[in-house]
């Protein structure tokens, strides 16, 4: 359900108030808000509706925080490691609010939504003034409102009811692509991620809603839509609707305009024939499947809670290139499940060998507080995990470069989508593969063919053919 008409008026009175009581304290001079997302596109997502919030209540952008008068970390909590980054980048912005007592520190996203994470907060970084959850950003006017009014710090990671905000505005980091969420939370529960426990369970967002949405970037002239959700084949599932995904990618892609549409993460389980036909029939659907597998060890799937074995996975892949010869599928893997031997962490190595992966996003496992997996026995040690996750590397690297050989000589469409720090335009190819190229500035944000001359493991490089 979305958040009712009279809740958004009454954030909207309240941005208002925000704004005026900024505006009173700096003179007329507008603040200065400075803001980082860490972790996945949708963090990324909702880290564009929180600068939609803040532009609302009158705050312009900086990229510097020692001129910001209003600090905001979006985080991330899928791995220890993103949240030890967190905490130690969130230790030195205590100079900034030293040298300036009346900047408003703010911590928000997946980590905050987490009761011990908080009470760390309160303990040991008293200088964050205000901290919310996942499920409260529409709310940040409110919350930002009584940091500025009164006495105390304000947190608020309630889950509330798990409404969907519409119609807020979006504050894009690009004017090539955009984000279009079109499910929060997940139903999934793998016993290693935290995920369900800091987004919720699934919602759907009105199918109405984020078909206007798409339109509406087609006519802002956006190229490239990235369709996200935790897991977007169950689109509608709490609609009670089964394979909606496959239809709405086909709705919008008969959308007028040439734009092209992508969209993460699709789960095995839930990944059909049907969204298979969809994306093999949509020209403006690319040829590209992120497909995480995690492992490649039934017992271990298993244990994971994954819904799925080995030989299902497998028969995906055999359907979805049998349509879609020149499909490039991606995976995310798991090394050191706790309990995996080496000999089934082998098995992920031959499956990697025989999907032939474009690419690996690759992890040693990290417990996560609140999931079953961290109470189960893990003998093996870093040391040795450390050691499987190199072997992985290697396995993968040898795919990856006899694939991208493949490439060279072809000519393929890509958009432009930056300049990086080399001096070269880049973008993508249909199957999601980095290719930079020389070209002036005004090829960026248009469609180039681009003829591959040098082929590397996980870049290309090109020319304008």
């Amino acid at each position: 359900m979305a958040v009712s008409n009279e809740e958004l008026n009454r954030q909207f009175e309240y941005a208002t108030r925000v704004r005026q009581l900024l505006l009173d304290r700096t003179g007329g001079k507008s603040p200065k808000a400075f803001t980082h997302t860490y972790g996945c596109q949708g963090n990324v997502a909702d880290g564009e509706k929180i600068d939609g919030i803040l532009s609302e209540m009158g705050y312009e952008f900086t990229d510097d925080p020692a001129e910001a008068d209003f600090i905001l970390f979006n985080t991330c909590a899928v791995r220890e490691h993103a949240e030890d980054r967190i905490f130690g980048n969130v230790g030195r912005l205590k100079k900034y609010k030293e040298t300036n007592p009346n900047l408003i520190i703010c911590l928000c996203g997946c980590m905050v939504q987490q009761p011990h994470i908080v009470q760390r907060i309160k303990d040991h970084f008293r200088y964050v003034d205000l901290a919310f959850g996942t499920h409260v950003i529409y709310k940040l006017p409110e919350l930002l409102y009584r940091t500025l009014t009164e006495e105390g710090r304000v947190f608020d990671i309630s889950e509330d009811n798990n409404d969907i905000a519409e119609d807020g505005v979006i504050r894009h980091n690009s004017n090539i692509k955009a984000f279009l969420p079109v499910t929060y939370g997940c139903n999934n529960f793998c016993t290693y991620c935290v995920v369900p426990y800091v987004r919720g369970r699934e919602r759907s967002r009105s199918y109405d809603e984020v078909l206007n949405e798409a339109r509406s970037l087609v006519n802002q002239g956006y190229k490239e839509i990235m369709l996200l959700g935790q897991n977007v084949n169950s689109y509608g599932n709490d609609f009670h609707e089964k394979n909606l995904f496959p239809k709405l990618l086909r709705d919008i892609n008969d959308i007028p305009g040439d734009f092209l549409i992508r969209f993460m993460t699709s789960h095995p389980k839930d990944c059909s024939h049907e969204l298979l036909d969809a994306m093999a029939e949509c020209e403006k659907v690319e040829r590209h499947l992120h497909l995480p597998v995690q492992s490649g060890n039934d017992r271990v799937l298993k244990a994971m809670n994954r819904h799925y074995d080995r030989e299902h996975y497998l028969e995906l892949i055999r359907y979805a290139r049998s349509i879609m010869p020149d499909l490039s599928i991606t995976s995310d893997i798991i090394v050191g499940f706790p309990g995996e031997t080496h000999e089934e962490f082998l098995d992920t190595i031959s499956l990697v060998k025989e999907v032939g992966y474009s690419a690996l996003y690759t992890f040693i496992y990290s417990p996560r507080v609140g999931t079953k997996a961290a109470s189960l026995p893990d003998p093996m040690t870093r040391t040795e995990k450390q050691q499987w996750f190199e072997e992985l590397q290697f396995a993968q690297e040898q795919c990856a470069a006899a694939r991208t050989e493949q490439f060279r000589g072809q000519v393929f469409r890509v958009l432009a989508e930056k300049r990086n720090k080399h001096g070269k335009l880049e973008g993508r190819t249909s199957g999601n593969t980095m290719i930079e190229f020389d070209a002036p500035d005004s090829c960026l944000g248009t469609f180039c063919d681009v003829r591959v001359t040098e082929p590397l493991s996980f870049v290309l490089k090109g020319e304008l053919n």
